[in-house]
């Protein structure tokens, strides 16, 4: 018979293998950006001791007490040679909650924390929050923004209606958090809101995503912009769409800021959720653009189609047919790590640079909306490359 301090002994020594496993950069690849073997993150990367009573005397069994669903759609940040995570762990009671996680190398050994974020309540207490984008602002302090769910209370006998906003935080150093009140938004409800890493114009800048409802955005939709005096007392008077869902396209039912605008010498460059719908349900892919350097709110590039788009497992899990940024990060190399979720269930990591990244937003065609657009731009890539290498020709 097993002892139960065998049973311990099993479960840590399992654990510690899970976490100390070396990933693996996968060697097929489109040039862009390589994908890793294994997902970076999983549910049973959470400590064991957050999820089982490690006490002979009030569990003999060694069971599960607090169970791990996900861990998904994490923000990330690059801090004094650490790569940072703050990922979203949801429970098997449905609630998610913010940790940190931390890796030497951004690819495999990711930790966490000892403890989950306790991140402070409002007058008005969250339900539910989730997806948080961490943003090293200009004024010092580390913001953490974030959907925060309440229970719709116009509609009493739903019990699946709800309301979103974007919640608002701040920290110095990722273990004592400040929170500021919500942010007050016109233009409907509030998700996916991303905070610009400087001042513009002396206020604080906000990419937004407006919405009629929780889940569909009805007329509004797109990635917004818009300009508040303070984060302490956030308030969004005017937004105006910089881009726009287009019918028929990877952001058809509505597309989303992803993590905070990367500063590059040709501009800023952003990363962004589309989704379209299917007859398997809604499909959600990434994609990439560029703005202004001095007037960020500009689009300047705007290639077509998906970035990166769920791929073999990652097209399985809670929500499948998903992948979804909110964080990726930059070391002193100009490497870009990209941290994506897939079907809300686990984290991968893709990795690429700043040159491949404003090689793609040049170089790639915008999307010409028309299928007969579509079979032009590959008639001239296929005629460019014939000229230049004759021996590809079939001949026919």
């Amino acid at each position: 018979m097993i002892t139960f301090l065998e049973k311990k002994a099993a479960l840590l020594e399992g654990y510690e293998a899970l976490i100390c496993r070396q990933n693996e950069e996968l060697p097929a690849g489109n040039g862009i950006y390589t994908r890793w073997k294994n997902p970076v993150i999983t549910a049973a990367h959470t400590p064991v001791f957050w999820r089982y009573d490690l006490d002979e005397e009030t569990n003999p069994h060694l069971m599960e007490r607090l169970g791990v669903n996900a861990t998904f759609n994490s923000g990330a940040l690059y801090l004094d040679g650490r790569y940072l995570l703050v990922v979203r762990v949801e429970g098997n009671d449905r609630k998610s909650f913010f940790a940190m996680a931390e890796s030497p190398n951004g690819v495999d050994n990711f930790r966490f924390w000892d403890f989950p974020i306790q991140l402070p309540e409002t007058d008005d207490p969250d339900t539910n929050v989730y997806d948080m984008r961490l943003t090293q602002h200009a004024d010092g302090w580390i913001y953490g923004l974030f959907c925060t769910e309440r229970k719709d209370l116009s509609r009493p006998d739903d019990t699946s209606a709800a309301v979103a906003n974007c919640g608002i935080a701040r920290t110095r150093d990722l273990k004592q958090w400040e929170r500021l009140p919500d942010l007050i938004s016109y233009s409907g409800q509030q998700r996916n809101v991303v905070l610009h890493p400087e001042f513009v114009d002396g206020k604080y800048a906000l990419y937004t995503r407006p919405q009629d409802g929780f889940i569909n955005v009805g007329s509004g939709g797109g990635i917004g912009w818009g300009l508040t005096e303070s984060m302490e007392h956030a308030e969004v008077r005017e937004e105006k769409v910089i881009d726009a869902k287009v019918y028929h396209t990877i952001k058809e039912v509505k597309n989303g800021q992803g993590p905070t605008p990367i500063k590059t010498d040709q501009g800023w460059l952003h990363l962004a959720h589309g989704v379209r719908n299917t007859a398997a349900g809604l499909r959600y892919v990434l994609y990439l653009f560029l703005t202004d350097l001095h007037e960020p709110w500009r689009v300047t590039r705007l290639p077509g189609g998906h970035f990166i788009a769920p791929e073999g497992e990652e097209r399985v899990g809670d929500v499948s047919n998903v992948v979804f940024s909110n964080g990726w990060l930059v070391n002193e190399q100009n490497e870009v790590f990209i941290y994506y979720g897939s079907s809300d269930t686990r984290m991968h990591v893709a990795k690429t640079t700043i040159e491949k990244l404003l090689d793609y937003v040049h170089n790639t065609p915008a999307d010409g909306l028309r299928s007969a657009a579509s079979v032009a731009q590959r008639i001239a890539l296929i005629q460019k490359n014939l000229n230049h290498n004759s021996q590809l020709r079939s001949g026919k």
